[in-house]
């Protein structure tokens, strides 16, 4: 529980980490813009526009009575949109993006102009100046975090990121990124499904998230929300101060007269804490009910022994009476011989049965015949019903944390890759679709595609040395960095450069990742590729078939330092298409060892050679299971395939 909550943590400070990025990168802009102004030519701006609902656009608002028209900043700051807008539009999770200035105007990039107006038709004036987001980073003079409050327009509740901008030393305004909770809801959520929930903490020790269901918090907003850390609940109060600055381990913390298991993790991005929940109780009903099963077993044995004691009773009766004659000595030897360890062993038995006891051999039970065979035989059950039941609970206890754990990462592997089809509805230039089937829960394949800029789209094609756990670890951070390369705007090569600097310098565990790389010029068709030690990719020209193409192959990323990466240049024309796959596709192999092949792969693709990606992607597929058949899976299938329409 401790490490899949640091996990957790771990995870949703990444989230937050993106919008903190974001939002630096927005302030770093416009203080290069305001402090060289007189560079730049005047753009045109405008109030926001109802028709254009849907759609990313500029959008001009202010306070109530300031005339935006004669705002100096104002003209300064729409230089801004473009970039603005490409955000918003190559970004999942950012929905808007905005700077509020300090003369009362406000310049914001979202979809939804037609909100800005009133029932009447009137523009809808914002407060800029006295928001929180503006308030809370003009007073710190840093980037911060605002806790829950509602959209200034939608009325949704979400978190604010902002920073303020100064150019020259003067305060300019801030930029803002809202995240709402809609964004995380899922990711929190699903944590209810093994018996137990997570939620974030905030600063300020208010539950900023937490599944609606839940048994012991409410999200509210921030004005409204109890600060955790003054709870009249002293064991939870120090839990949630200790959660905030550092890893809590496992804990016991009762509230409102239950006990409940907590871990807590600190995100160092915001300052708030991961916090998983499960109620004590709930771990332990497993061992409760085979110490039950066990009472049950005593209870039985006694009843058993008990009816043994009575007849063994009635026997000796009689055979005292028999060997009456033979006197009373004997007979008083015979009985203190037989009924008094019969005796002794029902009442362990019956302590053992009531208070859980072991029954334990003692020399009271060592009288050479049936009784000493019988007391063997309880101490040796006793030792090994406690032994079953110590080692059942360690082995629940263990299966649980392995499937929380395997489950979680799955969730978080296919949420780090491109999931929804067509990524981009309002580009027709091209059409693109992908697929990943992991051989195991998670595994070390790894596609994505993204727009750098409005006439640039990056295409990767990843495989991560080793399967499992460690491999999806790695194929999460080589993704980060290389898409963090690519948004510089530089070369495939330099792109495929930097990124095996940043794995070498710190590579103790000697992971490497085949990487096939390319950036696509959509108003002409060209793609300028790199290829660092990946499956030759396969090319279909239009009115032709599909054929490998043997490009030339570099060293894998991260397995070397100081490696330059080449590249090569591709012309698409209208109907071309390109087929991107990981070696779990040729290597693919049936019940008797045999492996599908590249030669079998090209077939399944020219079979409908003029399909589009999707239908394409299927056939592979589809040609790879009818192959290897009721064979296990023994590496993952990752593919994608592009098609280029022209302009």
């Amino acid at each position: 529980m401790t490490k899949t909550n640091a996990l957790q943590a771990y995870i949703a400070d990444d989230m937050f980490s993106d919008i903190r990025s974001d939002v630096m990168t927005l302030q770093s802009l416009a203080k290069g813009i305001f402090e060289h102004k007189d560079r730049f030519e005047d753009v045109p701006y405008s109030l926001p526009d109802p028709k254009r609902a849907g759609q990313y656009t500029a959008q001009v608002l202010y306070e109530d009575g300031v005339d935006y028209t004669e705002s100096e900043l104002l003209r300064t700051a729409a230089h801004m949109g473009d970039t603005m807008t490409a955000m918003c539009a190559n970004t999942d999770y950012m929905y808007n993006c905005y700077i509020g200035l300090a003369d009362g105007t406000f310049f914001m990039i979202d979809p939804h102009p037609e909100n800005k107006y009133d029932g009447n038709g009137d523009i809808i004036t914002i407060p800029v100046r006295q928001r929180p987001w503006y308030t809370n980073a003009a007073e710190s003079g840093q980037l911060c975090f605002s806790g829950v409050m509602p959209d200034t327009y939608l009325k949704t509740p979400c978190v604010t990121c902002s920073a303020p901008v100064y150019a020259n030393g003067e305060l300019i305004g801030v930029v803002a990124v809202d995240m709402f909770l809609e964004s995380i809801e899922e990711y929190v959520n699903e944590s209810t499904k093994n018996g137990g929930f997570i939620c974030l903490i905030s600063d300020k020790g208010q539950v900023i998230f937490a599944p609606q269901d839940n048994p012991l918090f409410q999200v509210k907003m921030y004005e409204d929300s109890e600060d955790l850390r003054a709870s009249a609940n002293t064991g939870l109060s120090a839990f949630v101060q200790k959660a905030l600055t550092e890893s809590t381990g496992l804990q016991t913390v009762k509230v409102n007269g239950t006990e409940y298991y907590m871990a807590g993790s600190p995100m160092e991005t915001v300052g708030w804490a991961v916090v998983s929940v499960i109620e004590k109780s709930v771990t332990e009903q497993p061992a409760q009910e085979l110490i039950r099963a066990y009472d049950e077993i005593n209870d039985k044995a006694s009843a058993e022994y008990s009816a043994a004691t009575r007849k063994l009773d009635r026997q000796t009766f009689a055979v005292v009476i028999l060997v009456l004659l033979l006197g009373i000595l004997i007979s008083q030897f015979v009985a203190g011989r037989i009924v008094k360890p019969i005796e002794s062993m029902t009442d362990d038995i019956v302590e053992g049965a009531r208070t859980g006891k072991q029954f334990e051999m003692t020399k009271l039970y060592s009288t050479g015949d049936e009784i000493e065979v019988l007391a063997k035989a309880f101490d040796d059950l006793s030792k090994k019903a406690r032994k079953y039941v110590k080692d059942i609970t360690a082995i629940t206890a263990e299966k649980e944390r392995i499937s929380t754990e395997l489950s979680l990462a799955t969730q978080i592997q296919g949420a780090m890759l491109p999931h929804i089809f067509p990524p981009y509805p309002d580009r027709h230039e091209f059409d693109v679709f992908a697929m990943m089937e992991p051989a195991r829960e998670v595994g070390g394949d790894f596609y994505d595609f993204y727009l750098i800029d409005d006439d640039h789209l990056c295409l990767t094609m990843a495989d991560v040395s080793g399967k499992g756990i460690p491999a999806a670890l790695f194929m999460m951070i080589s993704k980060t960095i290389l898409q963090s390369c690519a948004m510089l705007g530089i070369p495939a090569g330099e792109i495929l450069t930097k990124t095996n600097e940043a794995l070498c310098s710190n590579n103790q565990v000697e992971m490497f990742v085949t990487v096939w790389l390319g950036i696509l010029e959509i108003s002409t068709g060209k793609l300028t590729c790199a290829n660092a030690g990946h499956e030759y990719p396969v090319l279909k020209k239009a009115g032709g078939t599909f054929e490998l193409l043997k490009d030339k192959h570099s060293f894998a990323v991260g397995g070397m330092e100081g490696i330059r990466y080449k590249e090569y240049i591709l012309q698409l024309e209208k109907g071309d298409k390109l087929f991107l796959y990981t070696d779990g596709v040729p290597e693919a192999t049936d019940a008797e060892n045999g492996m599908f092949g590249t030669d079998r792969m090209l077939d399944a693709l020219n079979a409908e050679p003029d399909a589009k990606p999707e239908q394409l992607l299927y056939n592979v597929r589809g040609a790879v299971s009818g192959f290897v058949k009721d064979a296990e899976q023994f590496d993952n299938l990752t593919m994608l395939c592009i098609e280029y329409n022209g302009t």
